[in-house]
């Protein structure tokens, strides 16, 4: 039975974003003299990743404390990565940020095209130079005030649980001063965990939006240092979130 959903699954969601690309590619080309920062075609990215999530009755979604994010701050946002779905859970925040992609995401027919009209960032993570290239990219994406958007883990969860967080969302924050915000999302990997094709119906997926930790509240100058301290307090959240605490 799961495998049968999992193929209507894989049809329809393949299916809108197959018929859908001929539109937003003709939006992508209208708006692009004017879209300098690519506002609408993220915009699209949302509104597309909206309706896999909402019309597909595949799923349910909880959604708290997305007014934390502040409608004009400017934040380096981090989350724990579970699925590939956690990039469609996460746009349903409607928060204005670019995406720090693998360069191996660009290659994806279709998928790599959307990536490359929204103009989200990439990083070849085998390449030293190109993960400096990508720290200063985001750097300047954020001083055009507009947020960023990573997973500090690098790759997704073999048993979603939080693993090892690596530095450079941590070096991007206290090098440029900008807020880090932490997003927890559990129940992803449960529908659809890392090297899997069946998707499991009937799942909960919670996201938890929290307060944005000022620069001047780090208590550090090492992204190290301060890696942990985001890894411990999203590893506690991920617990008392799956304990029923709201």
């Amino acid at each position: 039975m799961d495998t049968l959903k999992s193929v209507f699954l894989w049809i329809a969601a393949v299916t809108l974003i197959v018929l859908t690309l001929p539109l937003i590619s003709l939006i992508w080309f209208l708006v692009l003299p004017f879209d300098r920062n690519r506002k609408v075609m993220h915009g699209l990215m949302i509104c597309l990743s909206l309706i896999l999530v909402y019309l597909i009755p595949a799923w349910r979604i909880d959604i708290k404390g997305r007014e934390k994010a502040g409608r004009r701050q400017t934040c380096v946002i981090i989350s724990n990565h579970q699925s590939i779905l956690d990039i469609i859970f996460i746009n349903c925040l409607r928060l204005r940020f670019k995406w720090v992609s693998k360069i191996e995401n660009m290659k994806v027919p279709v998928i790599g095209w959307y990536l490359r009209m929204a103009d989200y960032i990439t990083v070849d993570r085998g390449n030293k130079e190109s993960k400096e290239e990508m720290l200063e990219e985001c750097l300047v994406t954020l001083r055009r005030g507009i947020s960023i958007m990573m997973f500090p883990e690098g790759t997704r969860s073999v048993d979603s649980e939080i693993g090892f967080f690596k530095r450079g969302a941590f070096q991007l924050a206290i090098n440029g001063g900008f807020p880090i915000l932490p997003v927890v999302i559990d129940g992803t990997g449960g529908i659809l965990p890392k090297h899997g094709l069946i998707f499991s119906t009937g799942h909960r997926v919670k996201i938890r939006v929290f307060d944005p930790v000022m620069p001047e509240s780090f208590g550090t100058t090492d992204p190290d240092v301060l890696s942990l301290k985001f890894h411990n307090f999203m590893a506690d959240a991920l617990k008392e979130l799956r304990s029923g605490k709201p």
